[in-house]
C-alpha cells in the first residue's frame, strides 16, 4: 500500500495502523511536494511503527533518507539513481523496486537487480501522471518475459483488482481505492480479501 502524502486524509502512522489492521503488510511512503526534512521526519515515524507492528516499510525515491532511518529498502523512479549505484549505498539486504512503463524498461530492471518491479498504469488514474496505461495484455506480456515479482499499480481497485492479480501481478500497489475510502480500514480489508481469493485461484502467481 501507497501512503500517499497527497492523498491522505489522516495522518500517515494512522493510516498505516488500520491498514495493518486489516491485513496489509507492505508499505511505501510517497510524498513528491514535500520539504526533504519533513519527508525524513515522517518516514522516521514510519518506520519506527512498521518495525513494531512487523510490516515491510520502504521510501519513494530517497535512497539517502530510506538509509537515514534504516527502512527496509526503497522504490525508484526511471529518473532517479541507477540500482546498481543505490545496491551500493543501501546494500544486498535492502528491498529495491523501480518503476517500468514498458517491457524494456522491466528487462533492465531484472537485469539490474531489482528485488520487484512496479508496472504500469494498468489502467487510467489521476494519482499520478506516468505515461500510457499499459493495460492487462502487457502485464501478460511482462509476466512471460520476467521471472522478477511484479507489483502493478495504477487505477486498480476492488473491481478489477482480481483480473491483475489473474494476469500475472504477485500484487498491487493501491493508492486512492484505499485513500479515499470512507472508511479505510475496511476497504483494505476488502481489498486483502479480493486479493488472497485471487491468488488461491492462481497458485502460479502467489509462487512468484
Amino acid at each position: 500500500m501507497i501512503l500517499d502524502q497527497d492523498i491522505l486524509r489522516v495522518h500517515p502512522e494512522q493510516a498505516m495502523l488500520q491498514a495493518f489492521a486489516a491485513g496489509v503488510r507492505f508499505f511505501q511512503y510517497r510524498n513528491k511536494s514535500g520539504p526533504r526534512r519533513l519527508i525524513w521526519k515522517t518516514a522516521h515515524l514510519l518506520a519506527q511503527t512498521a518495525r513494531q507492528v512487523e510490516a515491510l516499510f520502504i521510501v519513494n525515491d530517497h535512497a539517502d533518507i530510506a538509509m537515514a532511518i534504516n527502512a527496509d529498502g526503497v522504490h525508484l523512479g526511471q529518473d532517479d539513481l541507477p540500482i546498481e549505484v543505490v545496491r551500493k549505498l543501501i546494500g544486498r539486504e535492502k528491498v529495491i523496486g523501480i518503476s517500468t512503463h514498458s517491457v524494456e524498461q522491466a528487462v533492465d530492471a531484472e537485469r539490474s537487480g531489482a528485488d520487484y518491479i512496479g508496472f504500469g498504469p494498468m489502467f487510467s488514474t489521476t494519482t499520478k501522471a506516468i505515461g500510457a496505461v499499459q493495460g492487462i495484455e502487457n502485464l501478460k506480456i511482462i509476466r512471460q518475459t520476467i521471472t522478477t515479482p511484479i507489483i502493478a499499480i495504477g487505477g486498480i481497485n476492488h473491481a478489477n483488482a482480481a483480473e491483475v492479480i489473474s494476469s500475472g501481478a504477485n500484487g498491487v500497489a493501491v493508492i486512492s481505492a484505499i485513500l479515499s475510502a470512507y472508511d479505510l480500514q475496511q476497504a483494505a480489508s476488502e481489498m486483502i480479501r479480493i486479493l488472497a481469493k485471487a491468488g488461491t485461484d492462481n497458485p502460479e502467481v502467489r509462487r512468484g
